[in-house]
């Protein structure tokens, strides 16, 4: 009997601070991180420490709302034992997590891939659509810390095959899962003529977009296919695409979420209000969406606020990833959204 393939799939995602104390340092790398601050360093650093210092206490008043920490970690674990049984006809499948931001680290997490001695290894980011300053930052973090624990070990011990996913903004299980639970607010929001569907989704600075990043692109292709795939005349469906969670001196990506949620209220309209680029829950969608933007809903005159929860581990969503994996799995190269629109692979760019 032929010994089963030990697959070690590594899903990616933002991390987060999982107490007071660790909102700081959280902040620190996050700035620290050349794709979100585009600055040489010493001037990076120096960068990172005063906007971390100065915004610590206002983030830790966010977190304050739920329960001190961000539930991202736990809720990515929980993702990835779904998948586990996903795969279960795959072979001896491990998934693990890195956070880019707040442990577990890509550092931490290469040494326990390693040790685990896998034959494949598939690197999955948790975002669906790709942008330098997720995926991107993400998978070239992982690159580095795996390149130091191989560093680490004897040349004679076995090198798996590692294959990457870059993005997968139309995937089809992912785009059921969002309309499924689509259907349940436009349901629960009533009258779909006095209705306002908002796929709202974290923002760039317009000049990264302007750079290449086809982050925008692809949030609207999801959007346009979730639309798609609800099968409603155009003239009964009201939407749009805005973004959310702007913040320094800079020109954002737009529209933003908040004037959009006030000009819904100003048209007499309620809201369903999609987190699309969201799959977990954390302080964007738990405090900004359902709590912040809410008291905006009510101010601006918006009768109903209705907030669609993340994908989350729906069964759709972990087996869209299982589908994906399974792709990876049979491929020479990256699996990539993109190059199947007939675009240029994004995540090879990355260096």
């Amino acid at each position: 009997m032929a010994e089963k393939k030990r697959v070690a799939i590594v899903l990616f995602n933002l991390g987060g601070p999982d107490g007071p104390e660790a909102v700081k340092p959280f902040l620190f790398n996050l700035f620290s991180d050349p794709a979100i601050i585009q600055l040489p360093q010493p001037l990076r650093w120096l960068v990172a420490k005063l906007i971390s210092s100065r915004r610590a206490p206002v983030a830790r008043e966010i977190y304050a709302q739920i329960g001190g920490g961000s539930p991202i970690v736990p809720e990515t674990e929980q993702q990835a034992r779904a998948l586990e049984v996903d795969l279960a006809d795959v072979g001896d499948v491990r998934v693990f997590i890195a956070m880019r931001y707040w442990h577990p680290m890509a550092a931490e997490t290469a040494l326990a891939v390693k040790a685990f001695e896998p034959d494949e290894i598939i690197l999955l980011p948790l975002y669906p659509q790709y942008s330098t300053t997720t995926s991107g930052s993400s998978l070239n973090d992982w690159r580095r810390a795996w390149n130091a624990a191989v560093g680490l070990s004897p040349t004679s011990e076995k090198t798996p095959r590692i294959r990457e996913i870059c993005c997968y903004p139309e995937a089809n299980g992912f785009i059921e899962a969002v309309v499924d639970l689509v259907c349940e607010g436009l349901e629960a929001a009533g009258d779909l003529s006095a209705t306002r569907l908002l796929f709202s989704a974290h923002g760039l600075p317009k000049k990264i977009v302007d750079g290449g990043d086809p982050y925008q692109r692809q949030v609207e292709r999801t959007c346009s296919a979730v639309v798609k795939a609800l099968g409603l005349p155009d003239r009964q469906l009201d939407w749009s695409v805005c973004y959310q969670s702007r913040v320094g001196p800079l020109e954002w990506i737009g529209p933003s979420t908040d004037a959009e949620i006030e000009r819904a209220g100003r048209d007499g309209k309620k809201v369903v209000l999609v987190p699309i680029a969201f799959v977990s829950e954390h302080s964007e969608t738990l405090v900004e969406l359902d709590i912040e933007y809410r008291e905006l809903a009510e101010k601006a005159g918006v009768s109903t606020y209705i907030r669609v929860p993340t994908v989350g581990t729906g069964s759709k969503f972990i087996h869209a990833l299982g589908d994906l994996v399974r792709d990876g799995l049979s491929s020479e190269d990256m699996i990539c959204a993109e190059e199947l629109m007939g675009g240029t692979c994004p995540g090879n760019r990355a260096a």
